[in-house]
């Protein structure tokens, strides 16, 4: 197969689609709801998920046949990546969120700063891992050295994070593959869409609903805060209360003594992808104020509770949280790129010299800025 040769694409299996859940129904209780209320609202269906994988022509099979050697490329280089900086889960869980929120998972958060647009550029994506995304094109490399340009960045993303997250303690996530590269990054007003580390409750269940996600997505997806770290700057506006901060947020003022650019964990394991996130946040010590807001609103506390008490619980809905979330279709597919990090060259029937050029301009992140769900600015 030419490098530059497209992707070919799946006939759907069935004409379902997801029916979303109208968030602004399910969540016009007020906080006090009581759990089995909330849980009968936040828990969704098993066979609209299905529906919704058929719907956008995915499957976990897609590359069996062109790229059989896929998954153990994929693992093993993650392997070698985590020998050298463990933080590479956070950084490559922070790098698929950010991806897929905007406007589906589709890579265009990879395009380097060189392309004109980047999203890289956006404050909301300030720190970036840099090595993670080195490891998604050096997988790159080595996935077309051996199969051709079959396997889309998108692909490779979403499997290096689903390696990643199972190689740091917790569950392997079964992606579904069959995703295109985008022709260029999202748009601004899309990137907008990610929310920030001052959101609360309300504010989180609606930018959520509006990508088709509901309330126990926002709280075990928050629960990939479990791994990484978080610059000062990102729980500012905890530290500048004159009034009211308890012992906590006084505890962060005094850490950060006014230098913005210091890290914080997330949690006392931030090495290790377990439930320690939602314990942290029962004990009133979770860092931003989106995630101890979590607790703090009955909506969501009850989940928070679940997911303290169980870590099989938190890791089986994490996995069906981030199935949904790598279903969010690209809005604008072409491609596969012969380079990650640029734009793929259209009618080409073979890589230009601009499309191997590794654009070591991609991101600016120092290895350890890995907020996931929350857009640093």
């Amino acid at each position: 197969m030419g490098m530059a040769a497209t992707r070919r694409t799946r006939a759907s299996s069935g004409n379902n689609v997801l029916l979303l859940l109208a968030i602004g129904l399910v969540f016009s209780a007020a906080s006090t709801t009581t759990p089995a209320v909330a849980a009968a609202a936040l828990n969704g269906s098993d066979d609209d998920i299905g529906a919704a994988a058929r719907a956008a022509g995915l499957s976990v099979d897609f590359h069996a046949a062109s790229c059989p050697d896929l998954d153990g490329i994929v693992r093993s280089a993650v392997e070698e990546a985590r020998r050298w900086d463990a933080q590479v889960t956070a950084g490559l869980l922070r790098i698929f969120f950010h991806d897929c929120f905007p406007q589906g998972c589709d890579a265009s958060i990879l395009l380097g700063r060189n392309q004109g647009g980047s999203e890289q550029d956006a404050p909301q994506n300030t720190g970036l891992q840099q090595a993670a995304l080195d490891l998604v094109e050096r997988i790159r490399g080595r996935v077309h050295s051996r199969c051709g340009a079959s396997v889309s960045c998108a692909d490779i993303l979403a499997l290096a994070t689903s390696h990643a997250v199972n190689q740091a303690g917790g569950p392997f996530i079964p992606m579904e593959l069959g995703r295109s590269d985008s022709r260029g990054p999202a748009p601004g007003w899309a990137v907008n869409r990610l929310p920030p580390p001052t959101d609360g409750v309300s504010e989180l269940l609606g930018n959520f609903g509006n990508r088709g996600l509901d309330g126990s997505d926002v709280v075990v997806l928050s629960g990939a805060h479990t791994v990484g770290v978080a610059r000062c700057s990102s729980f500012q506006d905890r530290i500048d209360k004159k009034t009211g901060k308890d012992n906590f947020e006084w505890g962060l003022t005094g850490y950060c003594n006014g230098d913005k650019e210091k890290k914080h964990a997330l949690d006392r394991t931030p090495f290790n992808f377990d439930n320690s996130y939602f314990v942290e946040l029962q004990n009133g010590r979770g860092v931003l104020t989106s995630d101890q807001a979590l607790y703090r609103d009955g909506r969501t506390r009850w989940l928070v509770d679940r997911c303290a008490s169980s870590q099989d619980e938190f890791f089986k809905r994490f996995v069906e949280s981030m199935l949904k979330l790598s279903r969010l279709r690209g809005a604008d597919p072409g491609p596969v790129r012969n380079n990650c990090f640029v734009r793929a060259s259209f009618g080409a029937s073979s890589a230009t010299k601009d499309d191997l050029v590794i654009d070591t301009t991609a991101g600016d992140g120092d290895g350890d800025e890995d907020l996931i769900l929350a857009a640093a600015a």
